[in-house]
């Protein structure tokens, strides 16, 4: 008798959990993925030619990574292989490739599918490529993570990535039906609460089953559960914290906008939940430091040194000692005064180089190293700033065919209220010396 005849003995006995009866066969099945899996997307296609490359797998918890990689080899009659970089090792890796190799010799492929790939540490990301390279395997990497901060470079130069979304409204819907249909009774709640099921979901397939195993399993006979009702019911299946999944994604978000909002307090206990946890301290920190960049930015120009001097020493000392510099960085930067105004410019201005990519730089800011390009106009009218009364010439450096733009607009906050300050003067002496010819009026 081998291990599958015993399954089988046995397995009528223990009732399946929902989120396996659930799961999708085919790919027509798996919800709010269309711009990968719909007619004439990439993914659809690669499945029906019948030829899978590497590639990365990138989105939320819950959207459905490890069934889509499950459905694909089953499409291309791969021998899939699933490995979790949580509780795997180089052990795991070497055994997994060699016995590809020998299905290989066979005629017969295989889907390795790691799970959080973002896990494993350089060394083991580069073990993969001499096996992505010669074919050995066909990898599909799933990660929570953004693949360009979390992956080598050269491992990415091999695997395309592929951006799952969380799902929407209507995606989440659509698995209540489907459950509804599967037990063949509709969901006992009201309209309300159905609509507060999705909610709570938050873009989460796979917390959003839990949910419903939890309202089909414990709600009373016969009763129709409002949203308080629902709350309460649920509440007795709350979710520990895992860094993995979706209290991950809910408390980094309660820090973050907690530190937006200036309520140094709460960021404090937020962030402490997330240690007690088990939550990686360095990725708090690396989010901090983002905070101190896109939402403190030059309102403090204090703020990034700050978050890297406190990533710095977390590094050197440790826990439980280091914990204090997260401490004190979240105190920083939640009393700290807050401008996105950077960060707006920076978009503005990548979309207008977007829009205006291949106009020159006017030629008086041109530098002229040949007698040619003296010639041809390069540097002529240039006037050195330092040499003026205020420091200031006030000539144009945008593109000629373009016109100026006012791209950064720093608010009466911190120190940008220097800074706005200085910006309203050079603007006035602009004006001044336009319509003087360059040169400013006394006073």
């Amino acid at each position: 008798m081998n291990d599958t005849d015993e399954e089988s003995l046995f397995a009528a006995n223990v009732t399946r959990p929902l989120a396996d009866r659930l799961r999708p066969h085919s790919i027509d099945e798996i919800v709010g993925q269309d711009h990968l899996l719909g007619e004439g997307a990439p993914l659809r296609c690669m499945i029906e030619s019948g030829h899978l490359a590497s590639f990365i797998l990138w989105g939320p918890p819950g959207c459905g990574k490890t069934t889509l990689a499950r459905i694909m080899a089953s499409r291309t009659q791969l021998h899939f292989v699933a490995l979790s970089a949580v509780f795997s090792g180089i052990a795991d890796l070497r055994r997994a490739f060699d016995e590809a190799k020998k299905r290989r010799a066979y005629g017969e492929g295989t889907l390795l599918f790691i799970d959080e790939i973002h896990r494993f540490n350089r060394a083991q990301q580069d073990g993969f490529l001499p096996y992505v390279e010669n074919g050995t395997v066909v990898l599909v990497g799933a990660t929570t993570e953004n693949p360009s901060f979390e992956l080598n470079s050269a491992l990415l130069s091999r695997c395309k990535v592929f951006i799952m979304n969380a799902l929407d409204a209507n995606a989440l819907d659509r698995i209540i039906g489907r459950a509804e249909t599967l037990l063949e009774r509709p969901l006992p709640v009201t309209a309300e609460a159905r609509s507060t099921l999705v909610e709570l979901a938050d873009g989460d397939g796979r917390y959003l089953i839990n949910l419903l195993e939890t309202v089909y399993d414990l709600a009373p006979e016969g009763a129709t559960l409002d949203s308080a009702a629902l709350l309460k019911l649920v509440q007795q299946r709350a979710p520990v914290y895992d860094k993995d999944r979706e209290g991950h994604y809910n408390l980094i978000s309660a820090v973050h906008k907690s530190l937006r909002g200036s309520d140094t307090d709460a960021a404090l206990y937020w962030a402490a939940r997330m240690l007690e946890g088990g939550e990686d301290p360095l990725y708090l920190l690396r989010r901090l430091t983002r905070f101190a960049m896109e939402d403190v930015s030059l309102a403090d120009p204090q703020a990034l040194p700050m978050a890297l001097a406190a990533w710095d020493a977390y590094e050197r000392l440790g826990s439980p000692e280091g914990d204090l510099a997260i401490a004190e960085l979240i105190i920083y930067l939640g009393s700290a005064p807050k401008s996105n105004s950077a960060y707006t410019a920076w978009g503005k201005a990548r979309k207008a180089a977007k829009e205006f990519g291949s106009l020159m730089p006017p030629a008086h800011i041109l530098n002229a190293p040949t007698r040619l390009m003296a010639e041809a106009g390069y540097g002529r009218g240039y006037i050195y700033d330092h040499d003026t009364a205020e420091g200031f010439s006030g000539q144009n450096y945008f593109p000629e065919k373009m016109g100026r733009r006012k791209f950064y607009d720093p608010p009466e906050r911190g120190f940008e209220r220097e800074i706005r300050r200085r910006l309203a003067y050079w603007e006035r002496l602009r004006r001044e010396k336009e319509t003087t010819g360059g040169e400013t009026p006394r006073r």
